[in-house]
């Protein structure tokens, strides 16, 4: 990837003003994003604390138009909790009717993406596209004809694993890393043939690697980082990052912890995995997938309380290793904003990035693959 130098200088300046100011004051505009179809590979809504009956405001509502984000890929199970036997299936269906429930309460906002026609009608409408995906295969328990059913009830991506070992294979935080069992090349296959995407995500290294050898359709690696750059376990090998796009497939990179070893990551680091997985990919093969809510964090004495006490207990759970610092934040400082999407294609711009190429990595790459593996 050649940038041109005084590209590059004017991209850190630009960074370096959003690290001293914050969003409010280095909103980085890009003007062709009105016409992008932006889609976060990992996403959620709501802000934060959330509502306990898991309904929406208005106000998050009003996030959700503001974003521009014409999709998510949103999380209905298992949110990272194994759930296997009868209760995996059912909390999965109950967490499908909930979010079903709320898009028919809110139709001027929200909509159901089956297909791509949905897609872009969505980005045609002004809605908000939600896409159900689940972040492992415990719903599936043994029955692979429960893949027919969830697709049935509109789950159109499934991950194989999340951070620990379940039926289909090894995760990413298995020292094991026995990789794909022989179901896990059967759902694989299943997935295929039922037009639902493959999510690689969260898999162990040889779970990945045979996980992209064995589907036939192309892949997503959803929110996943470089691991080149940062050798943690949620992060993909260059080797599973080239196997993957050889085989068409989308990584979106991740704007968790995991873009550093061990301080909260900022739009630089960020970048600095987008334009690694694009030397490595292509430019064709590399997305975004937040794995946050598209509501900014308030930033007030309150959250940051909780927000201890909850990186203090993913230490304790292994999700982070100790030693991180105890602010660690789950979302990018200086792209906390809700126009989140823009401001960093702005940055990106400002470093000598295509608008073609910035549109491909906002989303045009997983609408592709989209539209192959669902067809129109």
């Amino acid at each position: 990837m050649q940038l041109d130098r005084r590209a590059m200088m004017a991209g850190s300046a630009a960074m370096a003003a959003a690290a001293a100011f914050g969003p409010a004051r280095a909103q980085a505009r890009w003007a062709p994003y009105s016409r992008a179809l932006a889609i976060d590979g990992a996403g959620g809504l709501g802000r934060w604390p959330g509502n306990e009956d898991g309904s929406l405001s208005a106000d998050e509502l009003a996030d959700a138009r503001a974003s521009g984000l014409t999709a998510v890929v949103f999380t209905v199970a298992p949110a990272g909790r194994f759930r296997f036997g009868a209760d995996g299936f059912e909390s999965a269906v109950k967490a499908i009717a909930h979010q079903e429930m709320l898009i028919d309460r809110h139709p001027e906002f929200l909509t159901r993406v089956h297909s791509h026609a949905d897609l872009m009608a969505a980005k045609a409408e002004g809605k908000l596209g939600i896409i159900y995906t689940f972040q492992e295969t415990s719903p599936l328990g043994d029955d692979i004809d429960r893949v027919d059913l969830f697709h049935g009830l509109g789950v159109r991506v499934i991950q194989l694993t999340h951070n620990k070992r379940n039926l289909v294979g090894d995760g990413c935080m298995e020292t094991g890393n026995a990789g794909l069992s022989a179901f896990g090349h059967a759902v694989v296959e299943r997935l295929n043939a039922t037009k639902v995407i493959v999510d690689l995500a969260h898999a162990g290294d040889r779970t990945m690697s045979e996980g992209i050898a064995a589907s036939k359709a192309p892949m997503f690696i959803s929110h996943t980082g470089c691991k080149a750059l940062s050798d943690l376990p949620r992060c993909s090998s260059d080797a599973n990052l080239k196997a993957m796009a050889d085989k068409g497939g989308v990584a979106g990179m991740v704007w968790w912890p995991y873009l550093t070893r061990r301080e909260t990551p900022m739009a630089a680091d960020l970048i600095r995995h987008i334009e690694h997985a694009i030397q490595v990919c292509g430019e064709d093969h590399v997305g975004l997938g937040t794995d946050t809510t598209l509501s900014a964090m308030p930033r007030t004495p309150e959250f940051e309380k909780d927000n201890r006490e909850y990186i203090a207990g993913m230490v304790e759970d292994g999700v982070f290793e100790a030693g991180r610092p105890p602010d660690l934040y789950l979302f990018i400082p200086d792209l906390n904003d809700v126009r989140r999407f823009e401001m960093l294609a702005g940055m990106l711009s400002a470093r000598g990035h295509s608008d073609a190429r910035i549109e491909k990595v906002l989303g045009g790459n997983f609408a592709r693959v989209m539209k192959e593996v669902w067809g129109r």
